[in-house]
């Protein structure tokens, strides 16, 4: 990381307060050459609190891209508002809106060089020049780039390319800054350490942040709030490890998680929880007799003498300071994952037993979870 001088390092006054951006009702429809029409965001509400860091989280085609995509006025909704504070901005062109944003492939002037690329949006409303110059290098200094102002963008990394584009977006002082899959064209240790300077700039600045991603760990790191949604529609809302730790159905819990959820079908029989091959697990669920599904997070399993989940070896993979192991359920043709410490040393075809710390109970049709 380059080490930058910080004298002129813009503080939160630098920045409007933190604004809270409210969705209500938001829908947005296309529709093809042949009419087919498509709703990509389904009667989406939500409230995304004021200096805050917020990611939308979701599979492809999800409508995470869609919605940043209404913020920012790019896109306008079929039906439904969208307020910035207490201001309605639904038809609010985009630049009158007051908003930042970032595209997946920076959209950088490839003619032009760092500094020029980020005076850019002041020049399009007339900042004097030596005021713009200014800015840029105060915002240069933010993220870290302050002694590349003269390099064009071909002779940047892409972390630095990221970097540019970041400040391009805070240079005109936004009340609101958007992210569309910022980190996707880095490498693995790029997005790593790109994802904390985002961080560190958002908390620096105060200003609301919203980023689309369907990485999970990316927005659970980083995230003060998680948006999981599904098929244009919200599915869940809350800090990254309550989501995690207490999802509202299987969709979340299915794709929170790495590795992910086993889920096992099972039974709930006169208030007891029951795996397919009879193995009691739970009796906590206040449910009418039925058949559901079982979800068991891996590193909820712990290998026990006295556990009641028999399971044989199949696979080890040593992962670290973990290991986990790939298991076929006893009587079910079923394989589950557990993480398990490294020093206990297992073969497959081994015999194991498992207790379960915790376990989540499905609806089979709805995938509801039942508490």
């Amino acid at each position: 990381m380059n080490k930058e001088t910080t004298k002129d390092v813009p503080d939160r006054n630098d920045f409007h307060s933190g604004v809270a951006v409210k969705l209500q009702n938001l829908t947005k429809e296309f529709v093809d050459k042949k009419g087919k029409v498509t709703v990509a965001v389904n009667n989406f509400n939500v409230t995304i609190p004021a200096g805050k860091l917020v990611g939308l989280l979701g599979p492809s085609g999800c409508g995470k891209s869609t919605t940043l995509y209404l913020i920012s006025g790019l896109y306008k909704p079929n039906a439904g508002a969208i307020f910035f504070g207490d201001e309605d901005v639904t038809n609010t062109p985009p630049e009158k809106r007051g908003i930042g944003l970032v595209f997946q492939n920076y959209a950088l002037y490839p003619h032009m060089t760092v500094r020029q690329n980020i005076m850019f949006p002041l020049e399009n409303v007339r900042v004097p020049k030596k005021e713009a110059m200014v800015r840029a290098q105060k915002m240069a200094e933010l993220v870290h780039i302050g002694d590349l102002m003269d390099r064009k963008p071909n002779q940047l990394s892409g972390g630095q390319q990221q970097r540019v584009a970041i400040a391009r977006a805070l240079v005109k002082e936004p009340r609101v800054l958007l992210l569309d899959e910022p980190l996707s064209n880095l490498d693995a240790r790029l997005r790593l350490q790109t994802r904390e300077e985002i961080r560190r700039i958002q908390k620096e600045t105060g200003i609301t942040t919203i980023f689309v991603t369907h990485d999970q760990e990316e927005a659970m790191s980083i995230s003060d709030e998680i948006i999981v949604m599904n098929e244009g529609l919200k599915q869940q809302i809350g800090h990254p490890q309550d989501v995690y730790e207490d999802p509202v159905n299987m969709f979340v819990a299915k794709f929170l998680g790495n590795p992910p959820i086993n889920i096992v079908p099972g039974k709930l029989k006169a208030g007891k929880c029951l795996l397919d091959n009879g193995a009691l697990i739970d009796s906590g669920i206040n449910q009418p007799d039925q058949d559901v599904f079982i979800g068991l997070r891996p590193e909820y399993l712990k290998l026990s003498d006295n556990g009641k989940i028999e399971a044989t070896v199949d696979m080890v993979e040593h992962i670290g300071r973990d290991t986990m192991l790939i298991c076929f359920l006893n009587g079910m043709d079923v394989k589950i994952r557990a993480i398990i410490p490294s020093e206990y040393r297992l073969v497959p075809g081994e015999q194991v037993k498992f207790e379960c710390a915790k376990l989540f109970v499905f609806n089979k049709s709805t995938g509801e979870r039942y508490k």
